[in-house]
């Protein structure tokens, strides 16, 4: 006797009787609500739109990769960029050159800082590229982790600040390198042109659309930071010409204080989304709703299963699995949880029905 099975080619053998299928959800021209497709063991993908034609006209996933100043925002880092490393390479030489460390140290500070910004321009290029086999959501989050690295970054500067007020506090004022505003007002300088070139980020707490709103407000964060430090550093030494004792103490805790309060709601963001939290802009009682509501359909036994994040700003991904009733109508049972979960904005959502 022949085996009863059929060979899959992706998942090997399947029974005949194995009823753990996964749906998704497809774009139909003939009906206003998305149908559904089934397929034995595996997921049919739809093909995201294209503004491109499907057979030549799109650009390929290296042209997108390489494609470094593609857009406007690009193009602004890459010359705050240049400006900052061009900077940061003659304070150090100059620093070398006079014997002063505390130059030196502050290059070494901006090169650092370079290197986050260069991440965040290495996201938005890679971002661009299209999904393939191995990264089958794309690179969007990128941004994410490049946003993320950045308030790190702004949290451990702010750490810093802290730690270097408490080191003036027990130290001889009188002692304070005054030569360090000039360097100070440069950067100041230059990062003031970063801020207005980032404008439109220049602001605590923003509602994140989408992934590249992360990344963006990350670098205006990053740069008002800095501005914020160069202009405690010139405050801190225009008190201590005047006499004021304990100047850069209070200036450097006043910063401190700032960057971390600034960075802080980008932080716990970025955080949550790469922790794969539930979406944020959908009330966890609205899950339990829909969860009593699949339970209480005719054809449904139980639920189970039910997982639910957001793949970057704007796009939450959900997967859960369904046990139906022996003679239970698997596609009404799909129509009915895909329209649930739809109008909470779960755009992505695949479903795994089993026989109870």
């Amino acid at each position: 006797m022949g085996d009863p099975k059929a060979w899959n080619p992706n998942y090997g053998v399947v029974g005949s009787g194995d009823r753990r299928l996964a749906y998704s959800r497809q774009l139909s021209l003939s009906s206003p609500r998305p149908g559904l497709d089934r397929s034995d063991s595996s997921i049919s993908m739809p093909v995201p739109y294209s503004p491109f034609p499907l057979h030549g006209g799109a650009p390929s996933n290296t042209d997108f990769r390489f494609r470094w100043l593609a857009t406007r925002p690009m193009r602004r880092l890459a010359l705050l960029l240049a400006l900052n490393v061009a900077y940061s390479a003659v304070e150090f030489v100059v620093g070398l050159l006079t014997g002063r460390v505390g130059l030196v140290s502050d290059a070494f500070h901006l090169t650092f800082g370079c290197g986050l910004l260069s991440f965040s321009l290495f996201a938005m290029a890679a971002s661009r590229t299209k999904p393939d086999s191995v990264y089958t959501y794309g690179y969007k989050r990128l941004e994410v982790l490049a946003a993320f690295t950045n308030a790190l970054f702004l949290l451990f500067l702010s750490f810093s600040l802290a730690v270097e007020a408490l080191h003036s506090f027990m130290q001889d004022e009188s002692e304070h390198k005054h030569y360090l505003i000039v360097s100070a007002v440069t950067n100041l300088l230059v990062n003031l042109l970063g801020v207005w070139f980032f404008r439109s980020y220049a602001r605590v707490n923003i509602v994140y659309r989408k992934a590249e709103d992360m990344n963006h407000h990350s670098i205006c964060l990053h740069v008002l930071a800095d501005s914020v430090r160069s202009a405690g550093l010139i405050l801190a030494s225009w008190f201590l010409s005047l006499g004021v004792e304990n100047a850069e103490v209070l200036c450097l805790g006043i910063v401190s204080v700032a960057v971390f309060m600034l960075v802080l709601p980008l932080f716990k963001a970025t955080g949550n989304i790469l922790l794969q939290i539930a979406p944020g802009n959908v009330a966890p009682s609205a899950f339990i709703k829909c969860s009593r509501q699949i339970t209480a359909y005719e054809d449904v036994s139980e639920l189970c299963q039910g997982r639910f994040w957001e793949l970057v700003p704007g796009h939450a991904v959900g997967c859960l699995s369904v046990q139906v009733k022996d003679g239970g109508d698997d596609q009404s049972v799909l129509k009915y949880v895909h329209g649930l979960y739809e109008d909470l904005g779960i755009q992505d959502l695949t479903i795994q029905t089993e026989e109870s």
